[in-house]
């Protein structure tokens, strides 16, 4: 069955894929998201830290080399949710009105969970939430929300099924290994009690974001790892990246000159004199410099491993219940590795082991420049390094191909209507009276047969002043420090080292006419309506699809 549908979607097109989606038995969905991955930090990817419950799903499965996020945490978590560009939904920042972090999304601007729930899934969360509201007010039958982004080891806010919970400091607690075990906890329940109805579970871990904090055990798998320093390191990826067919043609220089995209001089000296804010050549670093550089890129590499062990746990729950044939598994980052450095929570204790409770580290630029290899720039910058992100799709029923790479260019804002069209669902056209603009996003489902047929006009960005768009094989891109555009040939330069613009100014004025446009219409719809998204009663019904019932919402 696999074999003909994915030959009657390559030999039909947009009408195979479709009949081919309902023709499938629609699958449980595993959507997981990480937290400041860089593009090459899983080994599938070319990284050099031990993946193999990811690289497993991409050995079965599918890896897409051009996949795009908005560049940081909470606009990528509104795009994945609701399928809009997060300005469109007043969750990144839109001049002249309450929008960004603190943005209420428009009413017509509902979440997956909320239109999955009446075609028959169950749906649970469990991680960063990061989104407007409340998890069991927009659709999730459970959630584990972790609010507390500042520990990893006991952190004090953190909820369950909307209720706060004690603060975890009795020393057992571990971030990663807490959101693997609430969605195991909740999947059980779905197969003891739901086992009839298909499964939505979003899995947000917040690893490997900051502060650098991990298991002692696991770290120190990697004591050692890195003493060869980020120069070498990028170079080692890179080899292993190209054999793979994986990011691009070549391999961007570090920019030396470019550090945190927020300054906090007092919180660099306090993390002590073997701390940089610049990625400075390996070789210019005294040996304490390069003990303490290693230590803390251990860490992060740690959190990654552990991510990567408690993601099989979970696929080990799904395999228990006897669904995993049947179940779509996609994984990617919230945005590129990041160059931020700073000090919150408790503070940082100097003489606490990195990767302690006691310590507040981050990677810095150095290292983001290894997890983000190929290619410039880090998280919050619209260069290639901060919006780009390993996506891996795995799903043994409607899935062929094994170990295939996709390049077609995509982003977040595709996954809903993906997710729609294979459970057999659309999103409406009206919401209590109010009309619902088109999404923007494309369906993926056509490229799981074969690269290539997903298309979109353009892509765009906007986010604390880096802007870029994305016209075929061209990229217009400018940072806030400067905002002149540079251009680049994607097809033949993904490292953007080879600066177009000077060159060939009717292209730069014709692709940011194109993002003036999107701009414009992208505000336009964020100010169309006032009111807050509705919120869900606690006796709203529900219809269930496969039955034609009526059911009360669960909580």
């Amino acid at each position: 069955m696999r074999i003909f549908l994915a030959l009657l979607a390559t030999l039909c097109g947009p009408f195979a894929t479709r009949l081919s989606a309902i023709d499938v038995p629609r699958p449980n969905i595993l959507l997981i998201l990480a937290d400041d991955l860089g593009y090459s930090d899983l080994g599938c990817y070319g990284g050099e830290i031990a993946t193999p419950n990811l690289d497993k799903l991409a050995n079965g499965g599918l890896r897409f080399t051009q996949f795009y996020n908005t560049a940081r945490c909470w606009p990528s978590r509104a795009a994945i949710l609701t399928g809009y560009y997060a300005q469109q939904v007043r969750r990144d920042a839109v001049p002249g009105m309450k929008s960004g972090a603190n943005g209420t999304r428009p009413a017509w601007a509902k979440l997956l969970p909320e239109m999955l729930k009446p075609l028959g899934y169950r749906t649970y969360h469990s991680g960063k939430w990061h989104v407007d509201g409340q998890p069991l007010q927009n659709g999730f039958d459970h959630s584990y929300s972790l609010n507390d982004h500042d520990r990893h080891f006991g952190p004090l806010s953190h909820t369950e099924d909307d209720m706060q919970l004690p603060s975890a400091t009795n020393g057992h607690y571990y971030s990663s290994t807490a959101i693997a075990d609430h969605i195991i906890k909740y999947l059980g329940e779905h197969s003891e009690q739901h086992s009839k109805q298909p499964f939505f579970a979003y899995v947000a871990f917040t690893a490997p974001h900051f502060p650098l904090q991990a298991p002692e055990a696991d770290i120190a798998r990697y004591r050692n790892r890195y003493l060869a320093g980020w120069d070498a390191l990028r170079e080692e990826r890179w080899e292993r990246m190209h054999a793979m067919g994986i990011g691009g043609s070549a391999l961007a220089a570090i920019e030396r000159e470019v550090g945190p995209p927020y300054p906090f001089p007092k919180a660099i000296e306090s993390l002590g004199t073997n701390e940089l804010n610049r990625p400075l050549p390996w070789a210019e670093l005294t040996a304490a410099q390069k003990r303490f550089q290693a230590d803390k890129m251990a860490v992060h590499a740690a959190m990654v491993d552990r991510m990567d062990h408690e993601i099989g746990g979970v696929l080990g729950q799904i395999r228990k219940m006897g669904v995993s044939d049947n179940t779509l598994v996609m994984f990617m980052s919230d945005n590129g590795a990041s160059a931020e450095m700073m000090v919150r929570g408790e503070g940082h204790n100097p003489s606490a082991p990195p990767g302690s409770a006691a310590t507040f580290l981050s990677i810095g630029p150095g290292w983001s420049s290894l997890a983000n290899t190929p290619f410039r720039r880090h998280k919050t910058w619209v260069h290639e390094g901060g919006i780009s992100t390993p996506l891996i799709v795995n799903w043994p029923r409607g899935i062929s191909a094994h170990g295939e790479l996709r390049h077609t260019p995509s982003h977040l804002i595709d996954l809903l209507p993906t997710i729609l069209e294979l459970s057999g669902g659309a999103r409406p056209n009206t919401l209590e009276g109010i009309p619902i603009v088109a999404a923007p996003g494309k369906s993926l489902f056509p490229a799981f047969a074969q690269d290539g047929p997903v298309k979109h006009d353009s892509l765009w960005w906007l986010h604390e002043g880096n802007r870029a768009l994305l016209a075929g094989d061209w990229k217009i891109v400018s940072t806030r420090e400067n905002g002149a555009w540079e251009l680049y040939n994607l097809k033949e330069d993904r490292a953007e080292s080879k600066n177009l613009a000077a060159a060939m100014p009717e292209k730069v004025s014709e692709l940011s006419e194109l993002w003036r446009v999107q701009t414009k219409k992208n505000f336009t719809l964020a100010e169309a309506s006032k009111s807050p998204a509705p919120r869900q009663p606690s006796n709203q019904l529900r219809t269930n699809a496969s039955s034609k019932k009526t059911l009360p919402a669960s909580h």
